[in-house]
């Protein structure tokens, strides 16, 4: 290779790695801020442990290994007094969480005292107190894989084959206890110490979720941009694969120092993601062996059922036999793209954490203000999207949903399909409607009777438009939504008229499917019925 290509190759490829990630504003209450001291710490973890005034990791090296949505927690290091063993303590405030947030802190400790493997970070307390919780973790100083691979003198694809190998351990464990990680990504991935040959750790089980073996469902739209799976996009039933969809990523990052992914605009990447428009471009693909590349399309099959899992991956020849088939040549090439892909991640990362001290000057003088670590991500751009799917960001893809699929109805409803009009909805549908004469009518015979004699018979054009939708979730499984349905229609006479009606349907989802259990009119019938 060329010393010309050795330079990161093209601005088009490198613009993968300035554009990948993306963060959002706090939605947090000043109040929700917490600035402890020790005299704030309750006598039953003082009891256990000798609480240090130095934080538990340094500004090179992320700790914060479980995340609470809303709330804000200090790290420090701490000693376990039977034992003098070092560990790091989480402390988040709970006071202003909501009931879901405590639920969802819960789950994370939960999950986490499940999973015991060293190539995980391991929870080893979680003491709930009135208005704090506080959970003691290993302390973990090496910090981010990604960083530490910028450092070294070499770096070969054995070395990656290394690297993913630890990570595909750690995931077939946690799969093995039927969690999910959901939020896989190099920040995640994390070293136990700054010695050479240190264990890779997987940290952050924030938006973990526990599932029922194999089985797929909808458990909401959550993870990182660049790292979500074609079946999340889709809103599709999901489950284990998600977590090797983002392995294949991480693992096309340790190969070439950029993601296979990418576009400035973001629906445009969910666009590529969906359709696994990814490739190999010379010339830095032509010295990564073909094996390697097996791997990756292997784990990037956009049908999760395809999809190989971890227990296959770890198999694979270029993972358990790196040292015959991976590659031990320097990849200086990669090296570089990766410093910049990993300077543009810390960049994005200062920037929102200067807007976060500037706008939210809530710490007094003397606090070490480097040794907060909060979990909110901030956004340069001011996007609704966030790092970690936020559960605002989960309301707003679910509210576009409903509205989606409400379209859907109505565009069955003007074409005359009482075949796709049945497939929306429930067969014991209810409904008032002006046809209906104030009567409550349940079931599909009377709707099948316009869609028979009227709707389907009815050639004129017919154009509908959604006014104003008020969507309101009740839960994970139901929704209501609230419009003005304005149609335009011609008439016998070949005149164009409009009428309006007001309009409410509620909405279940059941086996990941949602249907209209209830449909409520005001005003004049829908036009072709007149």
């Amino acid at each position: 290779m060329s010393k010309a290509s050795a330079t990161c190759l093209t601005k088009a490829r490198l613009s993968r790695i300035e554009q990948f990630g993306v963060f959002i504003k706090p939605r947090v209450s000043r109040s929700s801020f917490l600035c402890l001291s020790l005299d704030a710490f309750p006598n039953v973890v003082l009891a256990r442990y000798r609480v240090l005034s130095e934080p538990a990791c340094r500004r090179d090296a992320r700790c914060n290994t479980l995340s609470t949505e809303g709330a804000f927690s200090v790290v420090r290091r701490c000693v376990k007094k039977s034992t003098s063993q070092e560990y790091a303590a989480k402390i988040i405030n709970t006071k202003k969480l909501s009931a879901r947030d405590h639920q969802k802190l819960e789950r994370e400790a939960r999950i986490c005292r499940l999973l015991k493997h060293s190539n995980i970070v391991r929870l080893h307390d979680s003491i709930a107190e009135e208005g704090f919780h506080y959970l003691v973790f290993d302390l973990v100083t090496g910090g981010e894989l990604f960083e530490d691979i910028v450092a070294r003198e070499y770096y070969s694809e054995a070395d990656a084959s290394h690297c993913i190998n630890q990570i595909l351990e750690s995931v077939s464990h946690i799969h093995q206890h039927d969690i999910v990680h959901r939020d896989l990504k190099p920040e995640n991935l994390l070293l136990a110490s700054k010695m050479k040959g240190a264990a890779v750790k997987l940290a952050d089980f924030g938006l973990a979720i526990e599932v029922q073996g194999d089985q797929q469902a909808w458990f909401g739209f959550a993870g990182t941009p660049g790292y979500l799976s074609p079946e999340v996009l889709r809103k599709d039933p999901y489950g284990k694969p998600v977590d090797i969809w983002a392995c294949g990523v991480i693992l096309y990052i340790l190969l070439v120092g950029y993601p296979p992914f990418w576009d400035e605009d973001q629906h445009k990447l969910y666009q590529q993601i969906k359709a696994g428009a990814y490739d190999f471009p010379s010339p830095e693909w032509d010295t990564v062996t073909a094996e390697a590349k097996n791997l990756i399309n292997q784990m990037l099959t956009i049908n999760p059922a395809k999809r190989i899992t971890a227990d296959q991956a770890l198999k694979h020849p270029w993972v358990c036999q790196r040292s015959t088939v991976a590659s031990m040549v320097h990849r200086q090439e990669t090296v570089e793209c990766l410093r910049k892909f990993n300077a543009r991640r810390k960049l994005k990362t200062l920037s929102a954490n200067l807007y976060f001290y500037t706008s939210f000057p809530v710490f007094p003088p003397s606090y070490d203000q480097p040794s907060i670590l909060h979990i909110v991500s901030l956004s340069s751009q001011g996007s609704t999207e966030s790092c970690n799917t936020t559960e605002e960001e989960d309301m707003k893809a679910r509210k576009q949903e409903i509205i989606k699929i409400t379209e859907q109805l109505i565009e069955a409803i003007n074409n005359g399909d009482f075949e796709a009009y049945t497939r929306i909805c429930d067969p014991g549908l209810t409904s008032f409607e002006p046809e209906a004469l104030g009567n409550l009518v349940e079931g599909m015979d009377f709707h099948k009777f316009y869609f028979e004699n009227l709707l389907s018979k009815n050639s004129k054009p017919v154009h509908t438009t959604i006014l104003n939708p008020h969507v309101h979730l009740i839960g994970e499984d139901a929704a209501c939504i609230a419009y003005i349905r304005l149609t335009q229609y011609m008439d016998s006479q070949g005149r164009a008229r409009s009428s309006q009606s007001e309009e409410t349907r509620v909405w279940h989802r059941r086996d990941a499917k949602w249907l209209n259990i209830h449909f409520h009119c005001s005003g004049a019938p829908a036009a072709p019925l007149q």
